[in-house]
């Protein structure tokens, strides 16, 4: 792995606080992920199943956990799995993790080979009453693939239909949402990280580069930096592309005149930074984009403030659209009259600003974590306003990260450059 072992009381603190979620008599059954196939004979790199790594460390395929706090064999109140050692497999894909590695990085002391594991559940499933199975619920989540963990939920539902099965996932998703400070770390490291590749690019852009050219830096920057790569997708979008919300197509030339939108983050020891950025590819706001970038700027400093205990994200969408409303008729986008006689259901300003600008971030992008769920000091949210006017090229989104605590909440990439004379400053030596 490209960072340092993380302390392994980090996973056995996980482990105690879901284990101490379940009722008696109660056992939960984790996957981790699988290889997922690309094209022949290849496979996308390896990336962990979020909640597996939250409570393992293990960065492994083939691996599955079993937790059983009251189990009345004591030594099997958590077992870890791994992939029994294939020589062959070593030979051609390099070192296999042992159980002693194993052990060390999770903080499990009886590691298991995967080929016992039937047999162990088998054994576990006598005295348990209540099995928990865990599947990804995030409410925008689709996918006609199934993962492990669905496997596996199908497979033992089916091997053992009298028992009761619950949900796993909101346990967890009510202990990832608030972060520890071993993980207020790690994304402060993913979002400084994130930084250094914004400057990196800063000193590169100017007319004639392409998309793809200025991800390159990005990359770059994110490797000689110990980042896995990208936490998700990258979105560099210039002119016209900045209109587009996902625009990850990132193949064409940046022209003089135009703006470049950013939106990504680096993914350190599988946490995410999520950050967004706007600049002139020549260097140089025209009076127009400075005056619509500001507008968006004065909303994103406003907004932070909202980031507190007690609110909720649905609270801080409504207040930051009302804040942009109100920039969009300074900018001459439609009147406070207009506003007086909009369709209610449709309002104005959803032409130019048509997504939320808060979500929870840290193992997923878009960590786990529910719009009414009132704010609580270690959740880490992002703050993401924007405005897009198609008709006028302008696509302009600043987020960063913000941690909320028990006093004034604390913006994670306050350090990173947002100004737009501070943007254009260091863009000058470009040209």
């Amino acid at each position: 792995m490209r960072y340092p072992l993380i302390s392994n009381t980090f996973f056995k603190h996980n482990r105690e606080k879901f284990s101490g979620l379940l009722p008696k008599a109660s056992l939960a059954v984790f996957a981790a992920a699988a290889k997922m196939p690309r094209n022949g004979d290849q496979f996308f790199p390896y990336r962990q199943q979020s909640d597996f790594f939250y409570l393992t460390g293990i960065e492994a395929e083939n691996a599955f956990l079993i937790l059983y706090p009251d189990c009345p064999t004591p030594e099997l109140r958590e077992v870890l799995f791994i992939e029994a050692y294939n020589p062959v497999k070593a030979t051609w894909e390099g070192h296999m993790l042992n159980q002693q590695e194993a052990s060390n990085i999770s903080g499990v002391q009886n590691i298991r080979k995967d080929d016992q594991f039937d047999a162990t559940l088998r054994e576990l499933m006598h005295s348990a009453q209540a099995v928990y199975l865990n599947q990804n619920e995030y409410p925008k989540y689709s996918s006609t693939i199934p993962d492990n963990n669905s496997l596996l939920a199908d497979k033992i539902k089916s091997a053992f239909p009298l028992h009761s099965f619950l949900r796993a996932a909101p346990l967890l998703e009510g202990l990832r949402v608030v972060k520890s400070e071993t993980e207020i770390e790690l994304i402060r490291k993913a979002a400084a990280i994130t930084g250094k590749a914004f400057r990196r690019v800063l000193k590169f852009v100017k007319p004639e580069k392409y998309e793809f050219e200025v991800q390159a830096e990005i990359d770059h920057e994110f490797t000689i930096n110990r980042a896995s790569g990208h936490a998700y997708a990258p979105i560099i979008a210039g002119g016209i592309n900045s209109c587009v919300l996902h625009y990850t197509e990132n193949e064409h030339k940046l022209e003089a005149g135009d703006l470049l939108l950013f939106d990504f983050g680096a993914e350190y020891a599988n946490y995410a930074a999520d950050m967004s950025r706007t600049i002139p590819v020549n260097g140089k706001f025209s009076e127009r984009q400075k005056a619509c970038y500001n507008a968006v700027l004065r909303v994103l400093k406003k907004a932070i403030k909202l980031y507190v205990p007690g609110s909720t994200i649905d609270q801080i969408n409504k207040a930051t659209w009302k804040m942009m409303e109100k920039e969009m008729i300074g900018l001459g986008l439609f009147t406070a009259e207009d506003v007086k006689n909009q369709h209610p259901e449709s309002p104005l300003y959803q032409k130019y600003l048509m997504h939320g600008v808060a979500h929870h971030i840290g193992l997923d992008v878009h960590d786990p974590g529910l719009k009414h769920q009132p704010l609580k000091a270690g959740m880490i949210i992002t703050c993401e306003p924007g405005i897009y006017i198609r008709d006028e090229k302008i696509g302009i989104r600043l987020e960063n990260d913000i941690l909320v605590t028990n006093s004034e909440p604390v913006d994670l990439m306050a350090d990173i450059p947002v100004e737009a004379d501070e943007i254009e400053e260091l863009m000058q030596h470009n040209y």
